[in-house]
């Protein structure tokens, strides 16, 4: 089951995470970057779930490396974010990603060679 897999719970934590900060961002932010940032962070998880639904181990795959993009996405915008003085945890956010993007390839290559 998809809610087992580590990768999963701290793709959790980490929307968790993101909501909790965007909300300390501006007004202004509400449609651009807080929308968008939340928006990627949902999307990871949820692309697991799909996945983990799925019963062809190609399309399981597929969903991983779209659950990828959108932390790559994620990532930049939290950049972006932190360059703009909207949050100081940056380099937080950068190891939780770092670490959930090897838990995601990990997984993918389990897959590949199973």
């Amino acid at each position: 089951m998809h809610k087992d897999l580590i990768a999963y719970k701290k793709r959790m934590e980490l929307v968790n995470d993101v909501y909790f900060i965007t909300k300390r961002f501006p007004d202004d932010e509400k449609f651009c970057l807080v929308n968008q940032m939340r928006r990627a962070a949902v999307s990871i998880p949820s692309n697991i779930s799909e996945s983990a639904a799925r019963k062809n181990k190609k399309e399981f795959i597929q969903f991983l490396y779209i659950s990828l993009g959108s932390l790559s996405e994620l990532e930049t915008q939290i950049e972006i974010s932190g360059n703009l003085g909207y949050h100081n945890n940056k380099s937080e956010f950068e190891d939780r990603i770092k670490y959930i993007r090897n838990l995601i390839t990990g997984l993918i290559r389990k897959l590949n060679n199973s």
